[in-house]
């Protein structure tokens, strides 16, 4: 199953972008993310355990705790979309491939995060525990994500 989120930016990308990629400063940045922790570095790769909040409530004061292992890395090669690519290592989401498309547009960029993942379970097939999580835990995680970086990056600039 793949399904996606995107929001326009009034920041440059390369902004957007740096923000993003710096995985280890979220808990401080993202009031929901709880931890990052780095497991280790290869190859331009990072290794990392993470944990946030699923918002339970509208203000977010009350949440759910949710954790996983990631493996991280950036796509700088083409600045017309610089990618951001997470692949979920471990957890209820291993398996599920994340990539960030930031992209400049005029008046800043539009951020594009898109979420694959298929994980098949007896009885009820494929696709049943990859559209719970989606609506369960991604859209609520990933749609704070992106707010509060258009927040952040629109505020810098």
């Amino acid at each position: 199953m793949r399904s996606q989120l995107s929001v326009d930016i009034a920041a440059p990308a390369q902004r957007v972008f740096a923000l993003a990629r710096d995985v280890a400063a979220w808990p401080r940045l993202l009031p929901h993310y709880r931890g990052v922790h780095i497991l280790g570095r290869r190859d331009g790769r990072v290794a990392l355990r993470m944990s946030a909040r699923r918002p339970l409530t509208r203000e977010g004061r009350i949440g759910m705790p949710v954790a996983w292992r990631a493996e991280q890395w950036a796509e700088a090669d083409d600045p017309a979309d610089l990618r951001l690519r997470f692949r979920h290592t471990g957890g209820p989401t291993r398996g599920m491939e994340v990539t960030w498309h930031i992209r400049p547009q005029p008046g800043g960029c539009s951020v594009t995060i898109e979420h694959d993942f298929v994980r098949r379970l007896p009885l009820v097939g494929q696709d049943a525990l990859p559209r719970l999580v989606d609506r369960l835990f991604v859209r609520p995680i990933a749609g704070r994500t992106l707010a509060t970086f258009k927040a952040l990056a629109e505020a810098e600039t």
